[in-house]
């Protein structure tokens, strides 16, 4: 997760988690499909040909296509597109540098467990192991963010990007960025997708745009309303609100 820069170009370094991943597609219909899903312009940045939103979720065209079929969440506030239904046990894999900083193991031990606890049809298991149904790998950048992607042919983006700086801060912090980072692999948007200021705190009009809130959920985003906003607040618990799991539950 990044703060937010309204700008629709930018050069690689000026993405806190680096420029992972495969550039897939066709950027201009990408961002058509973007645009076509709410997405405002401000928000979709084109980076060495892969295109990402909120500054931290890279999406395929394969995903922004997913995004526009019926049923797939589109114009909802929580939902891009989801993982298929054969999808039941993620095995995230975290790689021998990411497992060497105390503080970003243990904050995956705990997004994990976040979202075990929601009772989902999907799982989280701390990798390699059996019976996985998908694999993330949780891999270390730099700086202070994370990085991610939305899933595309009904599997959950397959790579997390985690700044090796959040390992001088507390784990609850680390905590909030993985888990935020592994809701997007699953098809979580930003809760304040189509106005970042309402918790990055600049710039704005702080007005949804006509969208579908999944029941039970606001319908606007609200400072601190929820983990998957774009931007943190002062004091992360790592927890999610009571939106996130109604959202959560909803779409799995």
């Amino acid at each position: 997760m990044f703060k937010r820069a309204a700008v629709l170009v930018v050069s690689c370094g000026a993405l806190l988690g680096g420029c992972g991943g495969d550039p897939r597609g066709d950027t201009g219909e990408i961002v058509s499909n973007l645009l076509e899903a709410g997405f405002p312009a401000d928000d979709i940045e084109v980076v060495e040909d892969a295109v990402y939103v909120g500054r931290d979720a890279q999406v395929t065209l394969e995903a922004s296509r997913q995004m526009l079929q019926p049923g797939e969440g589109s114009a909802e506030q929580y939902g891009s597109a989801g993982v298929g239904t054969a999808v039941t046990k993620i095995c995230v894999n975290p790689t021998s540098a990411f497992k060497s900083y105390t503080r970003l193991s243990q904050g995956l031990d705990m997004a994990i467990a976040n979202y075990n606890s929601l009772g989902l049809r999907i799982t989280f298991a701390w990798g390699p192991t059996t019976g996985c149904t998908a694999n993330i790998t949780a891999q270390t950048t730099s700086g202070t963010g994370g990085s991610a992607g939305f899933p595309s042919g009904g599997l959950p983006y397959g790579v997390i990007n985690i700044g090796t700086g959040l390992n001088s801060f507390s784990v609850d912090v680390n905590e909030h960025v993985i888990t935020h980072e592994l809701g997007h692999t699953i098809g979580m948007r930003h809760s304040d997708f189509y106005d970042s200021s309402i918790s990055c705190g600049s710039g704005g009009s702080g007005v949804p745009p006509p969208f579908s809130p999944i029941p039970g959920t606001p319908s606007a985003a609200t400072p601190g309303g929820s983990l998957m906003n774009t931007c943190p607040p002062p004091t992360p618990t790592g927890e999610f609100t009571s939106s996130d799991r109604t959202a959560l539950q909803y779409l799995y």
